[in-house]
């Protein structure tokens, strides 16, 4: 069964801005830079659209992983998803919501992930700690780009 948790990051700045540098690809590998990710194949640089799909390629764990996202949900500015459609999980879906907050904004990361091996086990113990700290590092960086 696939494990879900919940990332929220408040902002001071506004829900647009912060909607849009989160779909920019080039900003993505930026702020990811100690796994090497990069895009490899469908939309590989600038802002990516509902329906369209990107190919990452990073170094997790010390390996080498591929895994093709598509954006299955876009509502500007207020949400996107992104999902698996191949890659290294049984499944995985990121949920990226954005609501205005005062002078600023939150943005809640909701993301589900199912291990293809040791289930549960595996997503607790080793997947949402790992997962937690990127994208913590990730939404630093794009806050940090907005200043």
């Amino acid at each position: 069964m696939p494990t879900t948790f919940v990332m929220v990051t408040d902002a001071d700045v506004g829900a647009q801005e912060l909607f849009e540098i989160s779909l920019d690809i080039d900003m993505h590998v930026s702020s990811m830079k100690q796994s090497g990710e990069h895009a490899i194949a469908g939309r590989t640089s600038g802002i990516i659209g509902l329906g369209e799909t990107v190919t990452w390629r990073a170094r997790h764990f010390g390996v080498w992983f591929t895994m093709t996202s598509k954006i299955t949900a876009l509502d500007r500015p207020s949400l996107f998803v992104d999902q698996q459609v191949r890659g290294p999980f049984k499944s995985f879906v990121h949920e990226h919501r954005f609501e205005p907050l005062g002078d600023g904004c939150r943005m809640t990361d909701i993301i589900t992930v199912a291990s293809p091996v040791l289930g549960s086990v595996v997503e607790r113990m080793l997947l949402v700690p790992y997962l937690r700290h990127l994208i913590a590092k990730r939404n630093e960086h794009l806050l940090a780009a907005l200043h």
